[in-house]
């Protein structure tokens, strides 16, 4: 497996402790995940239907203010794997540091992958791939910037995983244009990435194909109950982005009294510049707190935000020492 965060069993191993006792903050994935509430004994028993499949896209629709095609997957993580099989293989672009998954799905099916660090460098491209904002160091584009590259690219994959407290940026309403792919997760947002479940987002040819490597049942009856109910709360959603802006000035304010510099971020996840990653990851991890490191960039500590008062409290007490 490549580097990621979550990787809670790595942290045990080396400092101890059962999954309970530790605060995950490796990942980008809200701590105060959305109420499940009761799933009825047919969503577990009963292989699903198209009508349920269809409510769940209806859901999906609406809280991604869109009326595009879609497909409901087991993650972002399922579209990205079918994605280079919606081409023959070609040059991919990949507008990075971001998330690693990218490169290797593609290089493993035979594409020609190179990593730019400027959005005007995919041009050209048969396929090119900005994840906004994008993981780890939250650099975000307008979409009037990101729709300029279609014309000139063969397709563009826009991962919108870390959207939801920013619709303004999505392409999501835009993505029945030929050419043009949107992703989103349900689980970071929602808190329940264990739910796996995404979407891709398209026009109707790209969606055909997706649907037909995916199978007759890509989600599953939970899945499907828990997201049609959490993507029409919309309330939630609200109180759950205004929380989240708050509690990144609360993080924020933690790190510059740990005189780190904040090098970006989005709502769920904030990236620090530090003297020594891996000796701030440590100190945190001895108190059985879990956070991000890179191995290209030895400085950079990403932190995911706390949840309840409690770990808020332990954090603060933490970095205080």
């Amino acid at each position: 497996m490549r580097e990621h965060g979550g990787n809670l069993d790595l942290a045990q191993q080396r400092f101890g402790g059962r999954a309970e006792d530790w605060i995950d903050l490796s990942t980008g994935i809200n701590r105060l995940p959305y109420p499940v509430g009761e799933v009825s004994a047919r969503a577990w028993s009963a292989l699903p239907s198209r009508a349920e499949i269809e409510a769940l896209h209806l859901a999906a629709r609406h809280a991604y203010r869109t009326s595009a095609p879609m497909i409901a997957l087991g993650g972002a993580q399922a579209a990205i794997q079918l994605l280079p099989q919606l081409a023959a293989a070609g040059r991919a672009r990949i507008l990075a540091p971001t998330y690693n998954e990218y490169a290797g799905v593609l290089s493993a099916a035979g594409w020609d992958v190179q990593e730019v660090a400027q959005l005007d460098a995919l041009v050209g491209a048969d396929l090119a791939i900005v994840v906004n904002p994008n993981n780890p160091d939250g650099r975000s584009f307008a979409p009037k910037d990101l729709l300029a590259l279609l014309p000139l690219v063969g397709r563009l994959v826009i991962d919108e995983s870390f959207a939801d407290a920013v619709p303004q940026l999505s392409l999501a309403p835009e993505a029945d244009q030929q050419g043009l792919l949107v992703l989103r997760s349900f689980g970071k947002f929602y808190g329940l990435a264990g739910l796996r479940l995404g979407f891709a987002i398209g026009n109707a040819a790209d969606i055909g194909k997706l649907a037909a490597l995916s199978g007759p049942w890509p989600v599953s009856g939970p899945a499907i109950a828990i997201g049609s109910r959490a993507l029409r709360d919309d309330a939630w959603a609200e109180a759950t982005s205004a929380r989240l802006a708050d509690d990144c000035d609360r993080l924020d304010e933690m790190a510059r009294a740990q005189r780190w510099t904040l090098v970006g971020g989005a709502s769920l996840f904030r990236l620090y510049e530090t003297q020594d990653a891996c000796a701030a990851q440590e100190k945190l991890a001895r108190c059985q707190i879990w956070s991000r490191v890179f191995a290209q960039k030895p400085t950079w500590l990403r932190l995911g935000l706390p949840g309840s008062e409690a770990e808020w409290t332990r954090l603060g007490e933490v970095l205080a020492r």
